[in-house]
């Protein structure tokens, strides 16, 4: 039960700012000036998949800037939780269970963590999304679907219409290489069955007993908990989360909960966690390993 975010997908930046006139006065140098993609480093996807965008919004009259976020290193508790360490694992079940309704139950922490975690280098396209009128940000957003769409194949060879159907492609291509490794080795099928069986015994509803679903059944409980109550404190969604395709990203609305308003959601989500991570003791250390290598594999197919 590896530690998730209660977040569907990331997606591009939205931010640029439409360049009304170039600047003024004589050139700096004869030489002309190097495109982004001609910048970025050879056979770095990250890099190349940004510089291409800037490259085409520039083209088409928008200002954007090719940005990467540094990244974050993994803490021993993070790397052990990642490798199914039981005692890591437990030590952040009995705290926060799946991970979903923490936010409620510790607003003050979670804001110091996000506090803490954010980025040294901001990225730039948001402070510049912030001064685009609503014309200007239409304007932009359409422009920002045909650079991804020139960005991803040009630099993956991959066919994408936007930003968001470039992050469904991605959720696909996960959950394929998920079914193709995981859900199909029989020792990981084998230990997925054995923990199904012990929480039917506690008295959980189980489904899907593929590895895969056996992993992400506790979060995914607790998230259309969470998604449900955020919907019924809105008029704008409806009530009840319509259907998603497979590999397609999904949306969730957060509700609005005090800390004292979460806290019995969290001794739920709790609970469950634990006996979630007691059925699968045997499981997450032989499951775990196996699945952040295919979703490092699959990152590093998409430049993300």
């Amino acid at each position: 039960m590896p530690e998730r975010s209660t977040m569907a997908s990331a997606l591009l930046c939205l931010g640029a700012l439409v360049v009304l006139g170039g600047c003024g006065g004589a050139a700096e140098s004869s030489q002309p000036e190097r495109s982004a993609a001609a910048k970025a480093p050879e056979g770095d996807k990250k890099h190349r998949l940004e510089a291409v965008k800037a490259d085409c919004m520039k083209q088409k009259g928008f200002k954007y800037v090719a940005y990467v976020p540094p990244g974050r290193p993994e803490s021993d508790e993070e790397l052990k939780r990642a490798s199914g360490d039981y005692q890591a694992m437990r030590k952040y079940s009995a705290k926060y269970g799946f991970g979903v309704f923490a936010e409620f139950a510790y607003p003050e922490e979670m804001k110091r963590r996000a506090d803490n975690g954010k980025e040294a280098e901001k990225d730039p396209n948001f402070a510049i999304q912030g001064k685009l009128s609503e014309a200007q940000a239409g304007a932009y957003r359409k422009a920002s679907d045909a650079c991804v769409k020139v960005a991803a194949k040009q630099v993956l060879g991959k066919d994408v219409k936007s930003d968001m159907d470039f992050y469904n492609t991605i959720n696909k291509a996960l959950e394929r290489a998920r079914t193709a490794t995981l859900d199909s080795d029989p020792k990981l099928v084998e230990l997925a069955a054995g923990m199904a069986a012990c929480l039917k015994d506690k008295g959980y509803p189980i489904g899907k007993t593929t590895p895969s679903a056996m992993s992400g059944r506790g979060f995914k409980v607790f998230l259309d908990q969470s998604d449900s109550l955020g919907r019924k404190q809105r008029d704008d969604v409806p009530d009840v989360a319509p259907p998603v395709k497979d590999g397609e990203a999904r949306m969730v609305y957060p509700p609005q909960l005090s800390a004292a308003e979460a806290r019995p959601y969290m001794d739920k989500e709790i609970k469950a966690a634990l006996d979630d991570l007691e059925c699968g003791k045997d499981f997450y250390p032989a499951y775990s390993p196996k699945e952040k290598a295919v979703a490092q594999q699959v990152n590093d197919e998409f430049g993300v």
